[in-house]
């Protein structure tokens, strides 16, 4: 793969035992130094006129003027420090980069995957929250769709967390298709099942919040009966992977029972999945808070499309996983 990265992106500094810290990226690295085939690359930040394509004006300059004012808690979770501008418009500027390069044809072992921070995921049109200033995905997107390079793109979530600020963005929009997969009832605690979109984004937002405990199974069956159809019905020229790591069964502040080998194992059915609607791909970094469980989750996107072959899971999904399912099928209709 080639790997979108820049060192601006360490000055967003958020003070000792914060789980959202530039440690992160530094343990990527060290973990995919040991693989072949890395590639990285240093794009240009996003300018203010992109992130105001997504992201209310007003808004913006609050986060500007915090941020020249030396920063501080922006709220309890989400730590502003005098570096934390740049690192949010470079984050978001890979994250762009990682767009266009699919939309212009970079597959297979040059599929670009953006691993900047902070994440973005959580970041709505007027507020920064969950660690979450610019939304990294939603900006990608949109910068592709202004450009005219792609008519209808779909983002996949499989963050632990529900993406809230990328669902609210594109709500109401028919041109984004917004899919996610996360733990019920962890933080923000939104994504409900009967959360489809509205007015012209009707049936456009797909939620699956699965039982804490789910692992591999839960996850590979969520996929193949709902992710993998509504990318078929939406037919998406792009498809972003919102790629946040903390469903690891390691990971220090979620639930779920995924392992390395799950993210492998996602990996591929998304890239067939892909492929069979002709969509180009690109991966966003977003969570991951256990080190070594990052590390080992990249490198496993990576590993696969540098042309491994997941070890298949003979585990079976559970009950309450096959429900949910089952009722969101229902919901849209597939």
């Amino acid at each position: 793969m080639r790997f979108g990265y820049s060192e601006r992106c360490l000055a967003h500094d958020t003070g000792e035992r914060h789980p959202e810290n530039p440690d992160r990226l530094r343990a990527i690295r060290r973990g995919l130094a040991k693989r072949h085939g890395v590639e990285y690359t240093e794009a240009d930040p996003a300018s203010r006129a992109d992130v105001v394509a997504v992201h209310d004006e007003a808004y913006v300059d609050e986060l500007e003027a915090f941020v020249d004012d030396g920063g501080g808690n922006w709220d309890p979770d989400t730590v502003v420090s005098d570096g934390t501008w740049d690192a949010a418009l470079t984050s978001a500027g890979l994250a762009q980069w990682a767009a266009r390069e699919a939309i212009d044809g970079a597959s297979g072992r040059r599929t670009p995957f953006s691993i900047g921070r902070p994440p973005g995921h959580h970041a709505v049109a007027d507020d920064a929250m969950g660690f979450c200033f610019f939304n990294n995905a939603a900006i990608a997107a949109q910068t592709v769709l202004d450009d005219g390079s792609a008519d209808r793109v779909a983002i996949f979530d499989w963050d632990v967390h529900h993406g809230n600020g990328t669902q609210d963005i594109f709500y109401e929009r028919g041109d984004v298709l917004y899919a996610s997969i996360h733990e019920k009832g962890l933080y923000p605690d939104t994504g409900d099942l009967d959360e489809t979109g509205g007015g012209e984004g009707e049936g456009t937002t797909v939620n699956l919040p699965l039982a804490a405990g789910a692992g591999d199974a839960d996850y590979l069956y969520a996929i193949d009966e709902t992710v993998a159809p509504v990318l078929d019905r939406f037919d998406p020229d792009l498809l972003i992977v919102s790629a946040g790591f903390d469903a690891h069964r390691h990971d220090p502040i979620s639930r779920m029972r995924v392992s390395s080998e799950g993210y492998a194992l996602m990996t591929d059915r998304l890239r067939t999945a892909a492929n069979e609607t002709g969509a180009a791909t690109a991966y966003v970094l977003e969570g991951g808070y256990g080190l070594d469980t990052l590390a080992e989750g990249v490198s496993m996107v990576h590993e696969t499309f540098d042309g491994r072959t997941p070890v298949h899971d003979d585990g079976e999904p559970d009950e309450k996983t096959e429900r949910r399912v089952a009722e969101l099928r229902s919901l849209l209709d597939l």
